[in-house]
């Protein structure tokens, strides 16, 4: 008597991070880095603090050649973010890995963080890691428009305005960066705790993608 074959469960692998992904990171990785040494470099010019950065530290040796690092950067950078945000949105990556999150998931996690007990799947976010996501792109957000008004305070001096005048927007500009070299920072710590995900950023890394199917 031949038992009928109720579920098929073909399995496959599939990538962890897409190429688009491994693509726009790295791409961003290599301009941040120009960025920010290329624009410590101008701060150095005009402190907002009393302190400045180390000359090994800033990118184009001089005024002029920090700033033409720093804008020639910032179109390398403009045109990666822009070819990842329309993939995000259009593939569905934001709403799938960003969302949703709480404040109470956050905590929970927070909390899972620090006992170490939280736990850790290759390609899937806990609400943490998507607060920070999240954070980061509005930060990014702030940076350009900050950046946008010092750049061209006449040509957008409504811009300059919201945001509080040239001076401000200068302090705006520090904070914003800061508050990315924080996620940077705390990003390497989580990379070097788990050492795996930098292997999947490089290669694709592969799941296995489990899809049911009846048979009558």
């Amino acid at each position: 008597m031949n038992r009928p074959l109720s579920k098929i469960i073909p399995r496959c692998k599939q990538n962890i991070h897409p190429w688009q992904i491994r693509l726009s990171h790295w791409i961003n990785l290599l301009a941040m880095i120009c960025m920010i040494m290329s624009g410590w470099g101008i701060y150095n010019a005009y402190p907002l603090f009393p302190f400045t950065f180390p000359q090994s530290t800033t990118l184009g040796g001089w005024l002029g050649g920090n700033i033409a690092w720093h804008l020639a950067t910032m179109w390398l950078m403009a045109v990666n973010a822009l070819f990842y945000l329309l993939w995000g949105l259009f593939s569905g990556h934001f709403k799938r890995s960003f969302f949703p999150f709480s404040s109470k998931s956050v905590w929970r996690d927070t909390v899972r963080a620090f006992t170490f007990t939280l736990p850790h799947k290759l390609g899937e976010y806990n609400a943490v890691q998507r607060l920070m996501y999240v954070s980061v792109l509005l930060l990014g957000a702030l940076l350009v428009l900050s950046g946008l008004s010092i750049w061209k305070p006449v040509q957008l001096s409504g811009l300059v305005w919201l945001l509080g005048g040239f001076g401000s927007a200068r302090y705006v500009h520090f904070f914003a960066m800061s508050g990315v070299m924080l996620f940077v920072v705390i990003h390497v710590l989580m990379v070097l705790l788990v050492p795996k995900t930098f292997i999947a950023m490089i290669t694709g890394g592969k799941k296995a993608h489990i899809q049911e199917s009846t048979d009558e």
